[in-house]
C-alpha cells in the first residue's frame, strides 16, 4: 500500500508557486460559510425529514449540527496550520499519505459537485411553482423534473447551473460579492418565515414527537446532515484569504453556528405551525421519501396540504397558514439566493480538483489560471459539465444523500487526521488550537461513523462502488505521475492561459 506522505512544509512551498490572489476576509468567508450552508437542506429537504421523522426532525437538526460542530473545531485547527486549496484533501495528504489523500478527495467529489447538482434541483422545485403563481406560466413536468424524478429533463435547474459555472469563472472576488448579496436575501426570507410561523405554534403538533422511533429520527439525521453541507467550503478558500490563521476559523466556526441557530428556529416553526406527521400507507408503514409510492399518495388532496407532500416546504407552511403573498416572497426568495449554495458547492470542488491536478495526480490542464481573470477557469468547466448532467436527470432526494456519503468519509479523515498531527508533530505552530481536542476529536469520528451506518442502503453502496472506482483510477493514472512519486517529480505550477 502506498503511504507516502507530503510534508506540510512542502504543501506550504508549493502554495507559494500558485497564481490564486488572496482577496477574502473573515467577513466574507463566514458570508460564504452561510451561503454554502443555509439552502436546499432547509428550504427543499425539512419535508422529507419529516417524513422519516415527523416533528422529531428538531432533534435530527441538532445531532447533524452536533456532528458538524465538532469537525468544525478539527477544520479550523488545520485550515489555519494549512492555509491553502484542498481542504480535506489537503490535510489528509499531509497526514495520513497519498493513497487516503486520493480516496478524500474522490469522495469529495460527491460532497459538492453532487451537492451542486441537489441545490439546482431544489432550486429548481421553487422556481416552477414560482412562476406559476406569480405569473400562470405553467413548465410542463417533462421540462420541470430529470428522467429518474419522472419527467424528461429538469431544464430550470440546467439553467442555473449554467449561470452561477459562468460567475466563477469571472472571478473569486466578484462570486463571493454577489454571495453576500444572497445571503442577506436568504437570511431574510428565514427570518420572514419564523416571524410568522412562531406565533401560531400550537403544542399539539408536536405530538408524537417521534412516530418512527429512534430510527427514523436517526435516518432523519443522516438525510438532514445536508443541510450542514458546505460549511467546509470556506476552507477550500485558505489560499484566497487574508491572514488566513485568524479568518478561517471566523468563517468556520462563525457560519457554523449562525446557521444552527436558523435552523432550529424554521423547525419548530415549520412542525408547531401545521405539523409535521409522515404519509403512512395501508398498512400503517411509512413510505419512502422520493419514491414513486410517496408521490401518488401526495395526490391525495388530504394528504396534498401536509408538510410531507410539499416539494418548497417554507412556502406551503405560510400558504397554509394564509400568507399567499408572504409565501411567494418565501419561493422568491430561495429563487434568488439557492444559487449562492451551489457557487459555494461548485467553488469548493474546482479548488479540490485544482490541488489534486498540482499535485499531478490529475490532468495538467485543470490547473490552468485565466489570464484575464485570475480563475482556474478550465477546472471550473470541467467540474460544472458534471453538475449539469446531474441536475438535469435526478431527484434532489438520491442527489443529497449521495453527498452526504462523500461528506461524511471527509469529516471523519479530518477529525483523524487532527489528532494524528498532535502526536507526530507537537511543536509545530498552531494558529487555533482544537480546544479538548481527545474528547472533540473522538465525538466527530464516532459520529460521522453512526450516520454513515444510518444512510440509505443504495447510498452506502454507491459511495463505496464510487470509491472502488477512484482506486483503479488512481492505480492506472495517478499513482505514476504523482508527485511524489519518483524524487526528480516535483508539484506542477499553474499557468495563465
Amino acid at each position: 500500500m502506498n503511504w507516502r506522505i507530503k510534508p506540510l512544509d512542502a504543501i506550504l512551498a508549493s502554495a507559494e508557486k500558485k497564481s490564486l490572489a488572496r482577496t477574502l476576509g473573515a467577513f466574507q468567508l463566514t458570508m460564504l460559510g452561510v451561503g454554502a450552508v443555509i439552502g436546499t437542506g432547509i428550504f427543499v429537504l425539512t419535508a422529507e425529514a419529516a417524513q422519516k421523522a415527523g416533528p422529531g426532525m428538531m432533534l435530527s437538526f441538532i445531532i447533524a449540527g452536533a456532528v458538524c460542530a465538532v469537525t468544525a473545531l478539527c477544520y479550523a485547527e488545520l485550515a489555519a496550520m494549512v492555509p491553502v486549496s484542498g481542504s480535506a484533501y489537503t490535510y489528509s495528504y499531509a497526514v495520513l499519505g497519498e493513497l487516503v489523500a486520493w480516496v478524500v478527495g474522490w469522495a469529495l467529489i460527491l460532497e459538492y459537485a453532487v451537492a451542486a447538482s441537489a441545490v439546482a434541483v431544489g432550486w429548481s422545485n421553487y422556481f416552477v411553482p414560482l412562476v406559476q403563481h406569480s405569473f400562470d406560466i405553467h413548465i410542463p413536468i417533462y421540462l420541470a423534473k430529470g428522467y429518474f424524478a419522472g419527467g424528461f429533463i429538469n431544464l430550470p435547474a440546467v439553467a442555473i447551473a449554467t449561470l452561477v459555472i459562468s460567475l466563477l469563472v469571472l472571478g473569486t472576488r466578484e462570486s463571493a460579492t454577489v454571495n453576500a448579496i444572497l445571503v442577506c436575501i436568504k437570511v431574510a426570507a428565514l427570518v420572514l418565515f419564523i416571524a410568522l410561523s412562531l406565533p401560531v405554534v400550537k403544542m399539539e403538533n408536536f405530538h408524537p414527537f417521534a412516530p418512527l422511533g429512534a430510527l427514523g429520527v436517526g435516518g432523519a439525521a443522516a438525510s438532514i446532515f445536508f443541510a450542514y453541507v458546505g460549511f467546509d467550503a470556506v476552507s477550500t478558500a485558505a489560499e484566497e484569504t487574508k491572514n488566513p490563521q485568524r479568518n478561517m476559523p471566523i468563517g468556520l466556526i462563525g457560519s457554523l453556528l449562525i446557521c444552527t441557530v436558523f435552523y432550529l428556529l424554521v423547525a419548530a416553526g415549520a412542525v408547531g405551525s401545521i405539523g409535521a406527521q409522515p404519509v403512512f400507507d395501508a398498512a400503517g408503514h411509512a413510505f419512502e421519501p422520493g419514491t414513486a409510492e410517496i408521490f401518488n399518495a401526495c395526490q391525495n388532496p388530504a394528504k396534498a396540504v401536509t408538510l410531507v407532500c410539499s416539494e418548497e416546504p417554507l412556502a406551503h407552511v405560510l400558504r397554509q397558514l394564509g400568507w399567499d403573498k408572504m409565501s411567494r416572497l418565501i419561493g422568491l426568495a430561495a429563487f434568488l439566493a439557492l444559487p449562492s449554495v451551489i457557487l459555494m458547492m461548485i467553488f469548493g470542488q474546482t479548488r479540490i480538483f485544482f490541488s489534486m491536478a498540482r499535485d499531478r495526480l490529475l490532468p495538467d490542464v485543470l490547473t490552468r489560471i485565466h489570464g484575464r481573470f485570475n480563475t482556474p477557469h478550465v477546472v471550473t468547466l470541467v467540474t460544472g459539465v458534471g453538475v449539469v448532467l446531474a441536475a438535469a436527470f435526478f431527484p434532489v432526494g438520491k442527489l443529497a444523500d449521495l453527498s452526504n456519503g462523500g461528506t461524511l468519509a471527509a469529516f471523519f479523515a479530518v477529525a483523524l487526521g487532527v489528532m494524528i498531527l498532535r502526536k507526530t508533530n507537537p511543536e509545530r505552530k498552531r494558529p487555533f488550537r482544537t480546544p479538548f481536542v481527545w474528547v472533540v476529536g473522538p465525538l466527530a469520528l464516532i459520529g460521522c461513523v453512526v450516520l454513515f451506518s444510518l444512510l440509505p442502503i443504495f447510498t452506502i453502496l454507491v459511495f463505496f462502488c464510487w470509491a472502488a472506482f477512484g482506486l483503479l483510477v488512481y492505480a492506472l493514472y495517478g499513482y505514476r505521475r504523482s508527485a511524489l512519486a519518483t524524487p526528480e517529480t516535483k508539484p506542477l505550477t499553474p499557468k495563465l492561459s
